[in-house]
């Protein structure tokens, strides 16, 4: 039987000791009471972390690689969001038992991706109980290129990086909400379990974006992020926002529910000024990402305006819309 420690050892000290990273040098990883990290010269240390609970953020049965996969990566995503280089993590997690296939699968999909990224597995812990994950990354970038929420400037174009609504596509599939074909469920199911850090992006965006964020939570909810911390509204144009093929089979209305309002894109909305078009665009084909302008950031027009949105179609009608992001407390 596996003890706390072995299965430490086995399965992620053992792992974490063979992946490259950007670590700088002298630091200190797993072995000792705390971790030694160390931002590179001139550069701040970014921080997040977030928490994947079973029944919450993934489905009992998810295959544990993908979710090894997804656990890391939905914390890249926020270091992608900041323009910062991907250093190192920490995992804490607990398990109802040591389940020696599931800690093969569940470490490999884990390591693929910090491998890919160079991101250092450097501590944790673990104990018995419900299916509980939580990473905290860390990252590494210069001060006045970090890409914050509380920049966007009026005028800003507003952009999307790759499509958005597959991923709750695929949840509405698996509840039984919709149905789509077996291609398009798989499309939805990869989107939904597998999401791609946009880390490449946001390090490409320093010195060109003003605000970003990522879209864990839906672009409404998101969005609105930006605007209450930059104090700015914005006018978005609803059927610009990218969507995949296989979400074009679904309705109208469910297309919009999921672009606008679904969550667990983990895509790059930013904001960059007009003059830097060009640029941006540039910079998409250089990551082989591509991205699309849907909207325009607004200054408030006088004291009693607030934050908020204006949905408008492609003729630019205004439209009435109810939407709200993903609330952890009240999902959908």
């Amino acid at each position: 039987m596996l003890s706390e420690f072995s299965l430490i050892d086995r399965f992620f000290a053992r792992r974490a000791a063979a992946v490259p990273h950007n670590r700088v040098d002298g630091a200190l990883g797993i072995g000792d009471d705390c971790a030694l990290l160390a931002p590179r010269a001139g550069e701040m240390l970014a921080i997040s972390t977030d928490m994947l609970v079973e029944g919450r953020h993934f489905l009992a049965d998810i295959d544990p690689e993908a979710l090894g996969h997804k656990a890391l990566a939905v914390n890249l995503s926020d270091l992608a969001a900041m323009g910062a280089q991907p250093q190192a993590f920490t995992l804490a997690f607990s398990l109802p038992k040591a389940d020696e296939a599931w800690l093969t699968a569940f470490s490999e999909g884990l390591f693929a991706i910090a491998g890919r990224y160079g991101c250092e597995l450097i501590g944790g812990d673990t104990t018995g109980g419900p299916l509980n994950l939580c990473i905290t990354v860390f990252g590494s970038v210069p001060p006045r290129m970090a890409l914050r929420r509380d920049a966007a400037q009026p005028g800003d174009d507003i952009w999307i990086s790759g499509t958005l609504g597959d991923a709750r596509a695929g949840l509405g599939v698996q509840r039984g909400e919709w149905s789509a074909d077996l291609a398009d469920t798989a499309t939805f199911r990869r989107a939904l379990e597998r999401p791609e850090p946009r880390v490449a992006l946001g390090l490409a965006l320093r010195g060109i974006a003003h605000a970003a964020l990522d879209l864990s939570d839906g672009l409404a909810g998101d969005l609105l992020h930006i605007l209450e911390r930059s104090n700015m509204q914005a006018s978005v144009d609803v059927d610009a926002v990218p969507r995949s093929a296989a979400l074009r089979h679904l309705s109208p209305e469910i297309q919009r529910r999921c672009t606008l309002a679904g969550g667990d894109d983990y895509e790059l909305c930013f904001t960059a000024p007009v003059t830097a078009r060009a640029s941006v665009e540039a910079v998409g084909r250089e990551v082989n990402l591509p991205v699309t302008r849907i909207g325009t950031i607004n200054a408030l027009q006088t004291a009693a305006d607030r934050p908020a949105i204006d949905w408008r179609d492609a003729a630019g009608a205004p439209l009435t819309l109810t939407l709200q992001g993903f609330d952890h407390f009240h999902a959908d």
